[in-house]
């Protein structure tokens, strides 16, 4: 297969069919039918991304006239129409976003998350909008209003909005299940000594302890007059000579004695990512779940927690990410900025906000189309603010 020019067919193809304007996502899944293999994707995503950027420059005039002469490239498959189909989804689906409440949802949030939204109108069940607030020190008070403000107005079907620290006891009852069953114990090593097992792949010295001496060396860790912060962590018992040295023994839980905005100081011991996650899944009994792909080592670490409990993991997708080369997609550098002066609130049009989005009057509709359109792929996909905004300008008609 000559990739370039199957590229460039399909690109044209796209473009023709969309008012001019190709989009990745399409164009891979055809040329996935011709034959391309999801194991060389990274391979050839470079060339296609600027063939279809070559492709999008061209005048209506030009894209027709090179598609004449390209027609036989393209196959009699039809293009795909709406969003492809999932696995196991006769039933129903129950899927999540898990927005931390460190500063406002952004375009990133959209591009990442809506087509989960997507799925659940598409097949029915259950979208649950988990606010992941474990971390007291980023955790913004202002964000248990403005979370579910942006969610309504940009999903329009979240099922239940969930708040993970009013979820603590539950952490804690699995964290007992798991030191039960000789899953989980209380490291006192400091993370230099940690790493330093991890590298040899030898047991640091606190995975010798009993069951029972673990289950007192947690409630050490609840007591405010045991463990002091810093001196302790929950780690999961994986293997310390697992070929990725992320899984061996990652933490589950750390003590941390700031005040929290919801929760005060009614905790000291704060659940991770992955035990929260893990146990979250379980409970709300998720069966889908759509994710960026630096999260593939969490999803890896959440799927030893569900075997411990015999569960069936979600099916998962790891979805490529959008680069945008010139907007400010960090949390904390967006509300550093506004406190700072420099923007006047989360409206700011100059910020890529869902707030300022909302008011210069995109709607929630041309954010669909665009996710919808990209589809479930793999590929990343470089774009600037001009080229994204050209877009979403058309879906907003």
């Amino acid at each position: 297969m000559d990739i370039e020019k199957k590229t460039r067919a399909y690109a044209l193809k796209n473009a023709l069919a969309h008012e001019g304007k190709a989009m990745q996502g399409p164009v891979i899944s055809s040329l996935f039918n011709e034959g391309l293999k999801k194991s060389d994707v990274g391979k050839y995503a470079k060339k296609i991304s600027e063939i279809i950027m070559e492709v999008n420059s061209l005048s209506q005039e030009e894209k027709e006239k090179q598609f004449k002469k390209l027609e036989k490239e393209v196959s009699e498959r039809q293009e795909r129409e709406g969003l492809e189909e999932l696995p196991d989804s006769g039933k129903g689906v129950v899927m999540r976003f898990r927005p931390a409440p460190s500063g406002p949802l952004h375009i990133g949030h959209i591009i990442s998350n809506m087509i989960c939204s997507l799925y659940v109108k598409k097949y029915g069940g259950k979208f649950y909008v988990i606010i992941d607030d474990t971390d007291p020190e980023t955790t913004l008070p202002e964000a248990y209003k403005d979370i579910p403000k942006d969610c309504n107005w940009l999903f329009g079907n979240v099922s239940e909005y969930l708040i993970s620290s009013d979820r603590i006891k539950l952490y804690y009852d699995y964290v007992e299940k798991l030191i039960k069953k000789d899953s989980a114990y209380v490291c006192e090593c400091s993370s230099e000594d940690f790493k330093k097992f991890a590298e040899a792949k030898k047991n640091c010295p606190c995975r010798k302890f009993s069951v029972e001496k673990n289950l007192e060396r947690w409630k050490n860790m609840l007591d405010k007059s045991g463990f002091k912060e810093g001196e302790a962590v929950l780690r999961f018992k994986s293997d310390m000579k697992h070929k990725n040295p992320a899984m061996r023994d990652f933490p589950l839980a750390r003590i941390n004695e700031t005040e929290h905005p919801r929760q005060k100081n009614k905790y000291r011991v704060w659940p991770l990512m992955n035990l929260a996650v893990a146990v979250d899944d379980m409970e709300l009994k998720m069966t889908h779940i759509i994710r960026g792909k630096d999260h593939r080592d969490n999803a890896e670490r959440q799927k030893m927690i569900f075997e411990i409990f015999k569960k069936k993991f979600p099916w998962t997708f790891f979805i490529g990410r959008m680069k945008f080369t010139d907007m400010i997609l960090s949390k904390r550098k967006i509300t550093e900025a506004i406190k700072s002066g420099e923007f006047s609130g989360t409206e700011d049009v100059r910020l890529p906000t869902i707030a300022s989005l909302r008011k210069r009057g995109y709607k929630p509709e041309a954010f669909a189309k665009l996710v919808e359109q990209r589809g479930l792929t793999e590929v990343d996909k470089v774009i600037d603010s001009k080229e994204l905004f050209r877009l979403l300008d058309y879906f907003n008609k």
